[in-house]
């Protein structure tokens, strides 16, 4: 025989009770707060407590929510009781987790007992409450490694200074507009990513234009499932028509995001087919293409070396929409080490004349990145990469 559950009721309708046989439940009724509080503070602990919204001088959640800061009180069930649905009501009971929360115009008492004596049996106990605080686990720059991206970046700079002017005055002449590029890119965090402006300024709104007719196009012809320039980029086709979620590119007479030439070049990677290459885009300048060839557009990088955002050797920062598609811990692993301008994986490219997949590449960057979990960083690892990219950057190829 189970035994008789005592039950705790506070509001001003007991009489909703009384129909109920007092074999299974004893209820103790009480008709505010005040005589609530003095109750569980020198009496045996009810049960269970049934307790309506409406009480006078306050309510029933803010009654609820001292029952719950005592942790002696914190395992006994709670039912709130109202007279009529409200919505807000009901979500408020729900987001502060009560047990149970019912309207008494249109539920039966029997049915509110049943589910007391059922929470009784069934509610787990609430282990005491302590508050979280999550350990924030600050990433240091080893010491060493600082002091030479410092020492580095800011020789570089001194050194190459005259020459990197007389570029930002041919970039300028060449073509209106900044004569910086700034881009996100995401390491350790996310931070503004600097290079010279190889590109034209204004030439956008060609490819916009470009993009816009392509979208129309489409709507009346058929897309064509041979080529991947053919298939429209799935993100901005949820953006306003002209707008694109990245950089576009110009191939041949197409525009196409940055973000969807990647994932196309990946799948094409998968299924050994293969995947166009950009040529003759309309934006880059002959500055810009000479800066490219021979890297010079990077030297901004510099800045975000002394500013901390990068290192000089790291796993290269990557373009957000690329560094949301990496979600798991294997791949995400790269993220330990700090951004950097040349790295591993960017020498064993150059060594392989261009050629590595996208597995070995993320090999790479985890292999680099293993040196900084725990106490493993090597100062004179990062030398012999760093001896390594100079013969690296006199090979042709795009890294």
């Amino acid at each position: 025989m189970n035994p008789i559950l005592t039950i705790l009721y506070i509001g001003n309708n007991p009489a909703y009770f009384d129909v109920v046989e007092q074999n299974k439940w004893t209820i103790i009724t009480l008709d505010n707060s005040a005589k609530v509080t003095n109750y569980l503070e020198n009496q045996k602990k009810p049960d269970a407590i049934i307790c309506d919204y409406n009480l006078p001088g306050n309510n029933g959640i803010y009654l609820f929510d001292w029952i719950r800061s005592n942790s002696s009180l914190d395992t006994i069930p709670f039912i709130l009781l109202s007279k009529e649905f409200n919505i807000d009501l009901y979500k408020l009971a729900f987001q502060k987790k009560i047990d149970d929360f019912y309207v008494t115009s249109v539920t039966e008492p029997l049915d509110i007992l049943n589910r007391t004596s059922f929470l009784c049996d069934n509610r787990k106990p609430v282990a005491v409450k302590q508050e979280f605080k999550p350990i924030k686990e600050a990433y240091k720059m080893p010491l060493s490694k600082r002091i030479f991206d410092i020492f580095v970046a800011s020789s570089v700079l001194l050194v190459a200074s005259p020459f990197l002017l007389l570029i930002i005055l041919a970039i300028r002449l060449e073509s209106k507009g900044k004569v910086y590029y700034v881009s996100k890119r995401v390491g350790r965090k996310t931070f503004d990513f600097y290079k010279l402006r190889s590109m034209r300024t204004g030439s956008d709104e060609l490819l916009k234009k470009l993009a816009l007719e392509k979208n129309q196009y489409k709507k009346e012809e058929t897309v064509s499932a041979n080529n991947p320039l053919e298939t429209p980029c799935p993100r901005c086709s949820n953006l306003a028509v002209g707008n694109s979620c990245s950089p576009l590119m110009y191939i041949d007479t197409h525009a196409i995001c940055d973000y969807w030439y990647n994932i196309q070049k990946q799948e094409a990677a998968k299924s050994n087919s293969t995947f166009v290459k950009i040529v003759d885009d309309p934006r880059v300048t002959k500055v810009g293409k000479f800066i490219r060839n021979t890297s010079i557009d990077e030297l901004p990088q510099l800045i975000n070396v002394l500013k901390g955002d990068m290192s000089i050797v790291g796993n290269r920062p990557l373009p957000v929409y690329e560094a949301e598609l990496i979600t798991g811990d294997e791949i995400s692993k790269r993220f330990l080490a700090p951004p950097g301008i040349t790295g591993l994986w960017q020498v064993e490219l150059r060594g392989k004349g261009g050629k590595m997949s996208e597995e070995e590449r993320m090999r790479l960057d985890n292999e680099y990145a293993d040196q900084f979990e725990g106490d493993n960083y090597s100062f004179w690892y990062d030398i012999k990469l760093i001896l390594r990219t100079i013969p690296a950057l006199l090979q042709k190829g795009s890294v």
